[in-house]
């Protein structure tokens, strides 16, 4: 009985898991993609000793696919060497890593995931730990089915309310990354509860436990209920048994309360991710690229909200707006919609699934001097590209309206097309 992690942990070992407790766990699947897992490789070579389990290993290319470079072909080509030699049955070329492990079932609650990439903590949405490792870690897994942990202490966030018109799931994240600040959550789980979580659908809650990397967590964790279930069966291939717990009289290290109807549209300016200012005190500053994509808003909703706020209309003529949805599947169903076409059709351009431009390999790299509004997850001096560039975060509907007008823009102007 205890936190959230307490249990998910508890439940895995079949016994009364403590914070503070370093534990040595089986862990269900093991994540790297093309950027991570040639070191893997080499990590496993070195141990000299047979892979665990093939099926918990699952590679993706994403980061740089198709291949920019020759040192990205060459790590293409590495690995899809290694998965013939070893028969790895898991490896995929659809899309950003997290959402593709999501669609194909491999995230369901009580699950225990890592992965070479520090946005393994996405996985925390549907009440699964996941959390992000170093390619030497993903390589000794490999070979033992295991990681050590130590269950963290627990923040709780409890957020209650409802939202006002124009303000997303993106914006109380990042109202919650300037409040908590980028180490604010070092090496904590960080719960996200409240009814406003309990309100919210899939994609929505994504976005928390995504970001919750952004402020140091190890993990970020929301409980999953009846709309995970209903998620997993309609979205996701999902077909292992599982069951869905709670957090039971926890002890938080501490609860923060938030009532989201407190907070309008907001930016994350450069260049860190609590940087974070009210829209109105940066509307206007000219931006010269924006991008739609990344693990954290390149969802079919996302991308259906930028798509009905651009119907009709023409983007600005001297800002680059790129749109990357999050996988194949994705990127298919807004084809059938529809919304490709209107996106197309008002200047923007659509890109392949991946990671593209939010890792600055290509895509929309960005140039001395210009400025990015998109709709990452951090915003690094040199993310996109130059290291004289900057980049500011955003919810999609932020991202639509400045867009249309080439300068940061509040999206409630825009209401009339949400």
């Amino acid at each position: 009985m205890g936190t959230l992690i307490e249990e998910i942990f508890s439940h895995k070992t079949s016994t009364s898991v403590q914070t503070g407790e370093i534990l040595l766990m089986d862990v269900d699947y093991i994540m790297s993609h093309d950027n991570t897992t040639p070191l893997a490789i080499k990590a496993f070579r070195e141990i000299g000793k047979s892979i665990h389990d093939k099926n918990q290993i699952v590679l993706h290319f994403d980061h740089a696919y198709p291949a920019p470079n020759i040192l990205a072909a060459e790590n293409h080509k590495m690995i899809l060497d290694f998965v013939k030699e070893q028969g790895l049955p898991n490896f995929y070329r659809q899309g950003v890593c997290h959402q593709v492990m999501i669609e194909e079932g491999f995230i369901t609650p009580g699950a225990i995931v890592i992965g070479a990439d520090s946005h393994s903590n996405t996985y925390g949405a549907l009440g699964a730990f996941g959390t992000g490792l170093g390619s030497t870690e993903v390589g000794v897994a490999w070979v033992t089915g295991k990681c050590w942990f130590k269950v963290p202490e627990t923040i709780r966030i409890e957020l209650t309310g409802n939202t006002k018109p124009g303000v997303f799931a993106k914006d109380v994240m990042l109202y919650i990354a300037g409040l908590v600040g980028m180490d604010g959550g070092t090496y904590r789980a960080i719960e996200f509860g409240g009814e406003y979580i309990e309100n919210l659908p899939m994609h929505e809650r994504i976005i928390f436990s995504n970001m919750s990397t952004e402020i140091g967590a190890k993990c970020g964790l929301i409980a999953a209920d009846d709309i995970t279930v209903e998620y997993l069966k309609n979205e996701t291939r999902a077909n292992r048994p599982f069951e869905t717990f709670g957090p039971v009289n926890a002890q938080y290290e501490r609860i923060m309360d938030i009532d989201v109807s407190t907070i309008g549209p907001l930016i994350a300016c450069h260049p860190n991710v609590d940087h974070v200012k009210p829209v109105e005190q940066v509307e206007g500053l000219e931006v010269n690229e924006v991008y739609i994509g990344t693990c954290t808003n390149a969802r079919y909703e996302d991308i259906e909200i930028v798509a009905n706020m651009l119907k009709g209309k023409k983007v600005n003529p001297y800002t680059r707006v790129i749109v990357t949805p999050a996988s194949k599947k994705i990127h298919k169903k807004a084809i059938r919609n529809g919304l490709i076409e209107i996106l197309m059709d008002a200047g923007c351009v659509v890109t392949g699934s991946g990671c593209g431009a939010c890792i600055g390999r290509h895509g929309g790299i960005l140039a001395a001097g210009e400025r990015a509004l998109t709709t990452m997850n951090r915003n690094f001096i040199g993310r996109m590209g130059s290291p004289l560039s900057e980049i500011y975060l955003a919810s999609p509907a932020t991202a639509a309206a400045t867009a249309l007008t080439g300068k940061i823009t509040d999206p409630r102007k825009y209401l009339g097309s949400i």
